[in-house]
């Protein structure tokens, strides 16, 4: 009876950091299809509504380490609720009638939700028996897929009918129904020494962090120049110097020795460089099923109907979720990851061949969400068996940025590439060109997942 009883306290908690991470995802993901609302609704530049995107990226990238470290200790519960409720004040900031500073500064506080993901994974391995454990963290690492796939098209429809502000609405209202759920299900934690954050540590990650992703996510800024370049050198400057003090650091902000071992120094480059390919399959993707007819390709797909499309994405991606503890319990985690990888070149290619077909571009994108999730879900698994358990969630922390920073590149290759193929006076690139700027992606995930398979499995 008391065995059953575990069982059925264990499958709720699990079941509770499945949703928290899925409204997190969605709240993450609010502002890509309202870029176009914002701009047209508050009289500002395509470039400045960009923003309310992009300025997530940063405070979650950002925060995360810092969070991490808070999820270490006996704060873990109090940490995470915090952090809920700093999304829903940012929630709450976009859905009042307020200036663009103020849309923007709600935006920043939602990006928070885009760093709990690894402190829910640190709460599944420290509160979950092993083998559910292990399926739970799978989930919650494709959460960012699921939540794209079901979140477009909702906020996009929302839009339509009710508004900006309403479709806004959605991602406040789904951080309150977060918080909620951890505040009833979020287990107390055992008394213990309280964490020390590295304060210096902090902000020199924080400030080499915003150079390298403010350098990749807004490209403009190379029309700049030798400014362009000195942000970039002044970043690795001061994350060099980052890694100086976090070595020589009693209670170091990340426990730099932990990345410098071979599993997972090999798993944040992997990430790193496969973002980058799953991101540019994915921005060209989307790009193209919404090309307007003038253009005599693509399938003109308006806003809802275009996030519609992704739900084979969403679908496919949850399916990996759960398929791959599975996977990698028959052909270990390495090779799990290369039949990822494997299957986001499937995508690139059958979208290069069936590009004229909109069912053939709708398996691709399917398989890229298979890929996606898949590559993931598997990403824990390859970190975290040499990780103490109290280091979980700042070391995946890490690896969220360095996820963050590949797909920060693939969104800017894309950018670049199609830009490329579009001829002089036209709107639109050429065809050939979205299937050029595809084929780019495979260089990347070759070699992401040859730096998984060609390494040894960890310990």
């Amino acid at each position: 009876m008391a065995e059953r009883t575990r069982s059925e306290v264990s499958g709720r908690l699990g079941t509770a950091l499945i949703c928290t991470a899925l409204a997190g995802a969605v709240i993450g993901s609010v502002g890509a299809p309202l870029i176009t609302p914002v701009a047209t609704g508050m009289d500002v530049s395509l470039d400045a509504a960009q923003w309310t995107l992009t300025v997530t990226l940063f405070s979650g990238a950002i925060a995360g380490p810092v969070l991490g470290r808070l999820c270490s200790g006996p704060y873990r519960r109090v940490t995470i609720l915090t952090t809920l409720a700093l999304v829903m004040a940012g929630g709450l900031l976009t859905v009042l009638p307020l200036p663009f500073a103020a849309l923007l500064i709600g935006r920043a506080l939602q990006g928070l939700a885009v760093a709990g993901g690894a402190l829910l994974m640190s709460v599944a391995r420290a509160h979950l028996p092993p083998d559910r454990s292990a399926s739970t963290i799978a989930t919650l690492s494709v959460a960012s897929t699921v939540g794209i796939g079901f979140g477009y098209p909702a906020i996009s429809l929302l839009d339509q009918l009710a508004g900006l502000r309403a479709a806004y609405g959605l991602g406040f209202l789904l951080s309150a129904v977060a918080l909620v759920i951890a505040w009833r299900t979020l287990p107390a934690e055992a008394p213990g020494e309280v964490p020390r954050i590295d304060v210096a540590g902090a902000l020199l990650l924080a400030l080499g962090t915003l150079g390298v992703l403010l350098v990749i996510a807004e490209p403009g800024i190379w029309a700049t120049g030798w400014p362009a370049c000195g942000v970039l050198a002044g970043s690795a400057v001061v994350l060099a110097l980052w890694a100086f003090i976090e070595l020589r650091a009693k209670a170091p902000l990340v426990d730099l020795r932990l990345l410098g071992h071979g599993p997972v120094l090999r798993a944040n480059l992997a990430v790193l460089v496969a973002g980058a390919g799953l991101y540019l399959l994915f921005s060209v993707f989307t790009r193209y099923v919404q090309t307007p007819a003038v253009a005599r390709y693509g399938f003109a797909l308006p806003g809802v109907a275009a996030g519609a499309a992704l739900i084979p994405f969403s679908v496919l991606g949850f399916v990996a979720g759960r398929a791959i503890p599975r996977l990698i319990a028959r052909v270990t985690e390495r090779w799990t990851y290369t039949i990822a990888i494997v299957i986001a070149v499937a995508a690139a290619l059958l979208f290069a061949v069936g590009n004229r077909s909109l069912l053939a571009t709708l398996a691709a994108i399917a398989l890229l969400g298979f890929a996606v999730g898949g590559v993931f879900a598997v990403m824990p698994k390859l970190v975290l068996p040499v990780v103490p358990q109290g280091e979980t969630a700042s070391v995946l922390s890490i690896n969220q940025i360095a996820r963050s920073i590949g797909m920060s590149v693939g969104s800017a290759l894309a950018g670049f590439l199609l830009s490329a193929a579009t001829p002089e006076g036209s709107l639109f690139p050429t065809q050939d060109g979205y299937v050029a700027a595809a084929l780019w992606a495979l260089p990347s995930l070759v070699g992401s997942g040859l730096v998984i398979a060609t390494g040894r499995s960890a310990p």
